[in-house]
Protein backbone atom coordinates (compact mmCIF):
# COMPACT_ATOMS: atom_id res chain seq x y z
CA UNK A 1 0.00 0.00 0.00
CA UNK A 2 3.10 2.43 0.75
CA UNK A 3 4.64 1.79 -1.93
CA UNK A 4 1.47 2.47 -4.35
CA UNK A 5 1.35 5.41 -2.53
CA UNK A 6 4.76 6.42 -3.00
CA UNK A 7 4.41 5.27 -6.73
CA UNK A 8 1.06 7.97 -6.91
CA UNK A 9 2.99 10.69 -5.22
CA UNK A 10 5.56 10.45 -7.66
CA UNK A 11 3.67 10.30 -10.87
CA UNK A 12 1.49 13.35 -9.54
CA UNK A 13 4.50 15.14 -8.97
CA UNK A 14 6.14 14.60 -12.29
CA UNK A 15 2.43 15.62 -13.75
CA UNK A 16 2.33 18.56 -12.23
CA UNK A 17 6.08 19.68 -12.82
CA UNK A 18 5.06 19.07 -16.39
CA UNK A 19 1.85 21.17 -16.43
CA UNK A 20 3.77 23.84 -14.67
CA UNK A 21 6.70 23.93 -16.97
CA UNK A 22 4.43 24.04 -19.63
CA UNK A 23 2.31 26.58 -18.33
CA UNK A 24 5.37 28.54 -17.70
CA UNK A 25 6.81 27.87 -20.89
CA UNK A 26 3.21 29.36 -22.19
CA UNK A 27 3.64 32.30 -20.02
CA UNK A 28 7.22 32.98 -21.22
CA UNK A 29 5.80 33.10 -24.76
CA UNK A 30 2.58 34.80 -24.64
CA UNK A 31 5.02 37.73 -23.00
CA UNK A 32 6.94 37.32 -26.08
CA UNK A 33 3.52 37.61 -27.90
CA UNK A 34 3.56 34.16 -29.43
CA UNK A 35 0.64 31.49 -28.70
CA UNK A 36 1.59 27.84 -28.81
CA UNK A 37 -0.30 27.62 -31.91
CA UNK A 38 1.97 29.96 -33.47
CA UNK A 39 5.12 27.68 -32.23
CA UNK A 40 3.24 24.26 -33.60
CA UNK A 41 2.85 25.96 -36.75
CA UNK A 42 6.31 27.72 -37.29
CA UNK A 43 8.13 24.16 -36.07
CA UNK A 44 5.67 21.71 -37.90
CA UNK A 45 6.17 23.22 -41.04
CA UNK A 46 10.03 23.17 -40.51
CA UNK A 47 9.37 19.41 -39.13
CA UNK A 48 7.35 18.51 -42.18
CA UNK A 49 10.15 20.25 -44.81
CA UNK A 50 13.17 18.62 -42.95
CA UNK A 51 11.70 15.14 -43.18
CA UNK A 52 9.49 15.37 -46.67
CA UNK A 53 11.33 17.80 -48.97
CA UNK A 54 12.63 15.93 -51.63
CA UNK A 55 16.03 17.17 -51.01
CA UNK A 56 17.44 17.12 -48.17
CA UNK A 57 17.12 20.66 -46.77
CA UNK A 58 19.89 22.74 -45.12
CA UNK A 59 18.59 23.59 -41.36
CA UNK A 60 20.70 26.86 -41.82
CA UNK A 61 19.05 28.34 -44.84
CA UNK A 62 15.92 28.10 -43.57
CA UNK A 63 16.54 29.94 -40.38
CA UNK A 64 18.33 32.83 -42.42
CA UNK A 65 15.24 32.44 -44.74
CA UNK A 66 12.74 32.36 -41.69
CA UNK A 67 14.39 35.26 -39.76
CA UNK A 68 14.10 37.20 -43.52
CA UNK A 69 10.37 36.45 -43.81
CA UNK A 70 9.61 37.64 -40.55
CA UNK A 71 11.57 41.23 -41.49
CA UNK A 72 10.22 41.70 -44.76
CA UNK A 73 6.61 41.14 -43.04
CA UNK A 74 7.21 44.74 -41.21
CA UNK A 75 6.82 45.93 -44.60
CA UNK A 76 9.70 48.69 -43.87
CA UNK A 77 11.81 49.37 -46.30
CA UNK A 78 14.49 50.82 -43.65
CA UNK A 79 14.60 47.02 -42.15
CA UNK A 80 16.24 44.39 -43.70
CA UNK A 81 17.81 41.04 -42.69
CA UNK A 82 21.74 40.89 -44.48
CA UNK A 83 23.23 37.58 -45.18
CA UNK A 84 27.41 37.80 -44.62
CA UNK A 85 28.40 38.85 -47.90
CA UNK A 86 25.77 42.06 -47.30
CA UNK A 87 26.30 42.46 -43.24
CA UNK A 88 30.22 42.38 -44.69
CA UNK A 89 30.00 45.43 -47.29
CA UNK A 90 27.41 47.22 -44.90
CA UNK A 91 30.40 47.18 -42.08
CA UNK A 92 33.07 48.02 -44.99
CA UNK A 93 30.96 51.12 -46.04
CA UNK A 94 30.25 52.76 -42.17
CA UNK A 95 34.23 52.55 -41.82
CA UNK A 96 34.62 54.44 -44.64
CA UNK A 97 36.53 52.16 -47.38
CA UNK A 98 35.04 49.88 -49.85
CA UNK A 99 35.56 47.59 -52.97
CA UNK A 100 32.99 49.49 -55.25
CA UNK A 101 32.85 51.52 -58.64
CA UNK A 102 32.96 55.35 -57.39
CA UNK A 103 29.26 56.35 -58.39
CA UNK A 104 26.61 58.48 -55.87
CA UNK A 105 23.22 57.05 -56.76
CA UNK A 106 19.82 58.73 -56.57
CA UNK A 107 16.56 56.44 -55.37
CA UNK A 108 13.30 58.59 -56.14
CA UNK A 109 9.71 56.66 -57.67
CA UNK A 110 11.44 53.11 -57.74
CA UNK A 111 13.74 54.83 -60.04
CA UNK A 112 18.01 54.37 -59.58
CA UNK A 113 19.69 57.11 -61.57
CA UNK A 114 23.71 57.90 -61.12
CA UNK A 115 23.97 61.11 -59.40
CA UNK A 116 27.91 61.82 -59.96
CA UNK A 117 30.94 59.88 -60.79
CA UNK A 118 34.39 59.95 -58.71
CA UNK A 119 37.03 60.63 -60.99
CA UNK A 120 39.72 58.13 -61.35
CA UNK A 121 37.75 55.02 -60.26
CA UNK A 122 36.16 52.19 -62.56
CA UNK A 123 32.96 53.87 -62.90
CA UNK A 124 34.39 56.59 -64.92
CA UNK A 125 36.77 54.21 -66.53
CA UNK A 126 33.81 52.13 -67.82
CA UNK A 127 32.14 55.41 -69.08
CA UNK A 128 29.22 55.50 -66.72
CA UNK A 129 27.38 59.26 -66.53
CA UNK A 130 25.83 61.29 -64.02
CA UNK A 131 22.25 60.85 -65.13
CA UNK A 132 22.32 57.34 -66.10
CA UNK A 133 19.58 54.60 -64.86
CA UNK A 134 20.66 51.40 -63.57
CA UNK A 135 18.32 49.17 -64.61
CA UNK A 136 19.52 46.12 -63.01
CA UNK A 137 22.71 44.55 -60.83
CA UNK A 138 23.94 41.61 -62.12
CA UNK A 139 21.24 40.55 -63.79
CA UNK A 140 18.51 41.32 -61.03
CA UNK A 141 16.29 44.36 -61.70
CA UNK A 142 16.58 47.13 -59.78
CA UNK A 143 12.77 47.46 -59.06
CA UNK A 144 13.00 44.22 -57.47
CA UNK A 145 15.69 45.57 -54.91
CA UNK A 146 15.04 47.91 -51.74
CA UNK A 147 17.35 50.86 -52.35
CA UNK A 148 19.99 49.91 -49.82
CA UNK A 149 20.37 46.80 -51.60
CA UNK A 150 21.04 48.52 -54.92
CA UNK A 151 24.15 49.70 -53.61
CA UNK A 152 25.30 46.78 -51.46
CA UNK A 153 24.87 44.67 -54.69
CA UNK A 154 27.10 47.15 -56.23
CA UNK A 155 29.74 46.75 -53.72
CA UNK A 156 31.84 44.25 -53.26
CA UNK A 157 35.28 42.63 -52.96
CA UNK A 158 38.11 44.27 -54.91
CA UNK A 159 38.96 42.38 -57.89
CA UNK A 160 35.25 41.10 -59.06
CA UNK A 161 33.49 42.07 -61.38
CA UNK A 162 30.13 43.78 -61.34
CA UNK A 163 27.27 44.14 -64.87
CA UNK A 164 25.08 46.83 -64.84
CA UNK A 165 22.24 47.55 -67.19
CA UNK A 166 21.97 50.99 -67.76
CA UNK A 167 19.67 53.21 -69.76
CA UNK A 168 20.43 56.33 -71.32
CA UNK A 169 19.12 58.59 -73.89
CA UNK A 170 16.26 55.89 -74.54
CA UNK A 171 19.40 53.06 -75.10
CA UNK A 172 19.44 49.84 -72.96
CA UNK A 173 23.47 48.96 -73.00
CA UNK A 174 25.21 46.24 -70.31
CA UNK A 175 28.63 47.63 -68.51
CA UNK A 176 30.99 44.94 -66.66
CA UNK A 177 32.88 46.89 -64.28
CA UNK A 178 35.83 45.27 -62.03
CA UNK A 179 35.82 47.09 -58.38
CA UNK A 180 38.13 48.44 -57.03
CA UNK A 181 38.74 49.81 -53.51
CA UNK A 182 37.49 53.19 -52.83
CA UNK A 183 38.76 55.25 -50.17
CA UNK A 184 36.66 57.92 -49.50
CA UNK A 185 36.91 60.87 -47.21
CA UNK A 186 33.56 61.82 -46.42
CA UNK A 187 34.40 65.66 -45.67
CA UNK A 188 35.94 67.50 -47.86
CA UNK A 189 36.14 71.73 -47.86
CA UNK A 190 37.27 74.36 -49.36
CA UNK A 191 37.16 78.03 -49.70
CA UNK A 192 35.16 79.79 -52.24
CA UNK A 193 36.61 81.75 -54.92
CA UNK A 194 37.02 85.32 -54.31
CA UNK A 195 35.30 85.46 -50.75
CA UNK A 196 36.08 84.44 -47.08
CA UNK A 197 33.09 81.81 -47.16
CA UNK A 198 33.86 78.12 -46.93
CA UNK A 199 32.54 75.28 -48.39
CA UNK A 200 32.33 71.81 -46.78
CA UNK A 201 30.83 69.15 -48.74
CA UNK A 202 29.64 66.27 -46.65
CA UNK A 203 29.32 62.94 -48.70
CA UNK A 204 27.60 60.56 -45.99
CA UNK A 205 27.84 60.39 -41.90
CA UNK A 206 31.04 57.68 -41.38
CA UNK A 207 32.62 56.56 -38.53
CA UNK A 208 35.41 59.35 -38.64
CA UNK A 209 32.71 61.82 -40.07
CA UNK A 210 33.21 63.94 -37.12
CA UNK A 211 37.24 64.20 -36.94
CA UNK A 212 37.16 65.11 -40.41
CA UNK A 213 35.04 67.78 -40.30
CA UNK A 214 36.28 69.16 -37.47
CA UNK A 215 39.49 69.03 -39.09
CA UNK A 216 38.15 70.96 -42.45
CA UNK A 217 36.72 73.59 -39.79
CA UNK A 218 40.19 74.24 -38.31
CA UNK A 219 42.04 74.46 -41.67
CA UNK A 220 39.04 76.96 -43.37
CA UNK A 221 39.40 78.97 -40.20
CA UNK A 222 42.96 79.33 -40.79
CA UNK A 223 42.55 80.59 -44.24
CA UNK A 224 40.33 83.40 -42.75
CA UNK A 225 36.51 81.83 -43.22
CA UNK A 226 34.00 83.77 -42.08
CA UNK A 227 30.75 82.31 -43.26
CA UNK A 228 30.38 78.12 -44.12
CA UNK A 229 28.47 76.43 -46.69
CA UNK A 230 27.49 73.15 -45.84
CA UNK A 231 26.22 70.59 -48.67
CA UNK A 232 24.28 67.98 -47.58
CA UNK A 233 22.89 67.24 -51.43
CA UNK A 234 22.96 63.56 -52.47
CA UNK A 235 24.12 62.41 -48.77
CA UNK A 236 22.42 59.36 -47.77
CA UNK A 237 23.08 59.52 -43.91
CA UNK A 238 24.80 57.34 -41.39
CA UNK A 239 26.10 57.01 -38.63
CA UNK A 240 23.92 59.01 -35.55
CA UNK A 241 26.33 59.36 -33.40
CA UNK A 242 29.00 60.88 -36.30
CA UNK A 243 26.15 63.19 -37.42
CA UNK A 244 25.51 64.98 -33.98
CA UNK A 245 29.90 64.56 -33.67
CA UNK A 246 29.58 67.06 -36.58
CA UNK A 247 26.36 68.82 -35.13
CA UNK A 248 28.03 69.95 -31.64
CA UNK A 249 30.53 72.10 -33.95
CA UNK A 250 27.80 74.33 -35.07
CA UNK A 251 24.36 73.66 -33.87
CA UNK A 252 24.27 76.05 -30.69
CA UNK A 253 23.86 74.73 -26.88
CA UNK A 254 20.26 72.62 -27.22
CA UNK A 255 18.79 70.12 -28.46
CA UNK A 256 20.04 68.61 -32.03
CA UNK A 257 17.61 65.81 -31.89
CA UNK A 258 15.34 63.33 -30.13
CA UNK A 259 15.29 59.73 -30.40
CA UNK A 260 12.05 58.33 -29.51
CA UNK A 261 11.12 54.24 -29.11
CA UNK A 262 7.80 52.68 -29.70
CA UNK A 263 7.22 52.85 -25.41
CA UNK A 264 7.71 56.48 -25.55
CA UNK A 265 10.82 56.40 -24.37
CA UNK A 266 12.97 59.24 -25.39
CA UNK A 267 16.96 59.89 -25.93
CA UNK A 268 17.44 63.17 -26.35
CA UNK A 269 20.89 64.28 -28.12
CA UNK A 270 22.27 68.31 -27.13
CA UNK A 271 24.90 70.44 -28.14
CA UNK A 272 27.36 72.21 -25.81
CA UNK A 273 28.33 74.89 -28.06
CA UNK A 274 28.67 78.02 -26.15
CA UNK A 275 27.93 80.09 -29.53
CA UNK A 276 28.02 80.22 -33.18
CA UNK A 277 30.79 81.05 -34.93
CA UNK A 278 29.53 81.86 -38.53
CA UNK A 279 26.60 82.45 -40.54
CA UNK A 280 25.92 78.87 -42.14
CA UNK A 281 23.77 77.92 -45.57
CA UNK A 282 22.97 74.37 -45.68
CA UNK A 283 22.01 72.65 -49.22
CA UNK A 284 19.82 70.07 -49.12
CA UNK A 285 17.83 68.12 -52.41
CA UNK A 286 15.62 65.08 -52.22
CA UNK A 287 18.51 62.41 -51.80
CA UNK A 288 19.12 64.26 -48.53
CA UNK A 289 18.30 61.49 -46.07
CA UNK A 290 18.52 60.43 -42.12
CA UNK A 291 20.90 61.84 -40.50
CA UNK A 292 22.38 64.52 -42.96
CA UNK A 293 17.78 65.54 -42.39
CA UNK A 294 18.82 65.44 -38.73
CA UNK A 295 21.77 68.08 -38.98
CA UNK A 296 19.46 70.26 -41.28
CA UNK A 297 16.32 70.29 -39.36
CA UNK A 298 18.68 70.97 -35.83
CA UNK A 299 20.15 74.21 -37.91
CA UNK A 300 16.83 75.00 -39.43
CA UNK A 301 15.24 74.52 -35.89
CA UNK A 302 17.52 76.48 -34.03
CA UNK A 303 17.93 79.54 -36.25
CA UNK A 304 21.49 78.53 -36.68
CA UNK A 305 21.53 77.59 -40.75
CA UNK A 306 19.52 78.93 -43.47
CA UNK A 307 18.93 75.81 -45.57
CA UNK A 308 18.43 75.96 -49.18
CA UNK A 309 17.51 73.61 -52.23
CA UNK A 310 14.67 71.18 -52.44
CA UNK A 311 12.74 68.86 -50.16
CA UNK A 312 14.80 66.10 -48.59
CA UNK A 313 13.85 62.68 -48.67
CA UNK A 314 11.80 62.10 -45.22
CA UNK A 315 13.21 59.35 -43.38
CA UNK A 316 12.50 60.14 -39.56
CA UNK A 317 13.80 56.71 -38.55
CA UNK A 318 16.42 55.18 -36.84
CA UNK A 319 17.80 51.41 -37.10
CA UNK A 320 19.68 49.36 -34.82
CA UNK A 321 22.51 47.00 -36.63
CA UNK A 322 22.18 43.49 -34.41
CA UNK A 323 25.25 40.86 -35.64
CA UNK A 324 23.58 37.83 -35.45
CA UNK A 325 25.84 34.10 -35.13
CA UNK A 326 26.91 33.16 -38.52
CA UNK A 327 28.37 36.11 -39.95
CA UNK A 328 24.64 38.08 -41.19
CA UNK A 329 22.99 40.74 -39.17
CA UNK A 330 19.47 42.35 -38.67
CA UNK A 331 19.32 45.99 -39.48
CA UNK A 332 15.63 47.27 -37.64
CA UNK A 333 13.95 50.29 -36.82
CA UNK A 334 13.59 50.85 -33.47
CA UNK A 335 12.77 54.26 -33.25
CA UNK A 336 11.75 57.58 -34.85
CA UNK A 337 13.10 60.71 -34.49
CA UNK A 338 12.38 64.75 -33.99
CA UNK A 339 14.13 68.02 -34.42
CA UNK A 340 14.34 70.30 -31.84
CA UNK A 341 10.97 71.61 -32.15
CA UNK A 342 9.63 68.68 -32.17
CA UNK A 343 8.99 67.89 -35.90
CA UNK A 344 8.77 64.54 -37.23
CA UNK A 345 9.70 64.33 -40.67
CA UNK A 346 9.40 60.70 -41.60
CA UNK A 347 7.66 60.52 -44.86
CA UNK A 348 7.36 64.85 -45.37
CA UNK A 349 11.05 65.84 -45.33
CA UNK A 350 12.85 68.96 -44.99
CA UNK A 351 11.29 72.09 -46.76
CA UNK A 352 14.29 74.52 -47.32
CA UNK A 353 13.58 77.95 -46.28
CA UNK A 354 14.48 78.84 -49.43
CA UNK A 355 13.35 76.60 -52.44
CA UNK A 356 15.63 76.09 -55.67
CA UNK A 357 15.28 73.60 -58.27
CA UNK A 358 17.78 72.14 -60.02
CA UNK A 359 17.74 70.98 -63.83
CA UNK A 360 19.89 68.29 -65.33
CA UNK A 361 20.48 71.26 -68.44
CA UNK A 362 21.63 73.96 -66.16
CA UNK A 363 25.53 75.10 -66.60
CA UNK A 364 25.96 76.43 -63.29
CA UNK A 365 24.87 74.94 -59.89
CA UNK A 366 21.70 77.15 -59.18
CA UNK A 367 21.46 75.99 -55.31
CA UNK A 368 25.32 77.15 -54.77
CA UNK A 369 24.93 80.13 -56.07
CA UNK A 370 21.73 81.11 -53.69
CA UNK A 371 23.74 79.93 -51.24
CA UNK A 372 26.90 82.26 -51.63
CA UNK A 373 24.89 85.33 -52.51
CA UNK A 374 22.41 84.57 -49.24
CA UNK A 375 25.78 84.74 -47.05
CA UNK A 376 27.45 87.09 -48.98
CA UNK A 377 24.13 89.57 -48.33
CA UNK A 378 24.21 87.78 -44.63
CA UNK A 379 27.46 88.70 -43.27
CA UNK A 380 26.68 87.85 -39.71
CA UNK A 381 24.80 84.86 -37.93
Amino acid sequence: MNKKKLGFIIVLSALLGSMLTVFAAGALLRSAGLYADDVLRFFGVMKFIQSRYVNAPDTTRLIDGAIDGMVASLDDPHSVYMPPSMFKELRQHTEGSFGGIGVTMGFKDNIVKIISVLEGTPGEAAGLRAGDEILAVDGVPTSELQNEEVALRIRGEAGTQVVLRILRDGVEQEYTITRDVIQVASVRGTMVEGTTIGYIRIGSFAEHTGEEFASEMNRLAGEGMTALIIDLRENPGGLITSCVAVAEQVVPAGTIVSVIDRDGGEEVYRSSLAEQKYPIAVLIDENSASASEILAGALQDTGAGTIIGTTSYGKGSVQAVLPLFHEDGLKLTIAKYVTPNGRSIDGTGITPDIVVERSSTDTRDAQFDVAKRYLLEHPTP
